[in-house]
């Protein structure tokens, strides 16, 4: 069995994930389904895009995308069609102030895309540029007393997660629940997931 402060974070980010499912709005996440599922039925195109460790959830997203069928691509590839009026772009980043991210969604704005922005800040300049917020809870701000040790004795309780790992395993976990709505809403079987996996890896 697990133990000592892996045991600690472990519970902690599981703790604030599902105290999270409560936070996020509900009509945001229709909101965003709705793009998705019209979307698909219309085969307009969905681009990703996010800067490191929301970057690499970017992906994993567009993966599942792709599974159920969708046009996706990630924005930072090599090989990007151009887009069109109508086509989605869906921005994770959890300040909503990450340079790379609020570019795209500027440049998407002036191709007539819709953007889904996620992020913990919905006033921030990501957010503003959005059709779509869906506000993923994250953590505000990083520790004053960096050692775990120190801050107990301190009686500061900082997450033990450090960075932005909260928002980065919220948004994982909730972007993971959409996929499995879509699917209920499109109809689409495991069996289907199965037949559009990579069989070349």
């Amino acid at each position: 069995m697990v133990s000592g402060i892996t045991r600690d974070a472990m519970y902690e980010i599981v703790n604030f994930i599902v105290k999270s499912i409560d936070l996020i709005e509900d009509y945001s996440k229709e909101n965003m389904i709705s793009l998705l599922t019209s979307a698909r039925k219309e085969n307009k195109r969905v681009f990703v895009i996010g800067a490191g460790r929301s970057g690499l959830i970017a992906r994993a997203f567009a993966m599942r995308l792709l599974h159920l069928g969708f046009n996706v691509y990630v924005i930072g590839e090599t090989i990007l069609p151009r887009a069109s009026p109508g086509d989605i772009l869906i921005a994770i980043s959890g300040s909503g102030r990450t340079k790379l991210v609020v570019a795209a969604a500027e440049a998407a704005k002036g191709a007539l895309m819709k953007v889904v922005a996620i992020t913990t800040y919905p006033d921030s300049p990501l957010g503003r540029l959005a059709d779509i917020v869906v506000r993923i809870p994250g953590r505000t701000k990083m520790a004053v007393e960096e050692d775990y040790i120190s801050r107990q004795i301190l009686g500061i309780h900082e997450p033990l997660a450090p960075l932005g790992t909260l928002f980065e395993d919220t948004t994982l976990i909730f972007l993971d629940g959409i996929i499995v709505e879509l699917m209920n809403r499109l109809g689409i079987t495991e069996e289907e997931l199965m037949n559009r996996h990579a069989n070349i890896e």
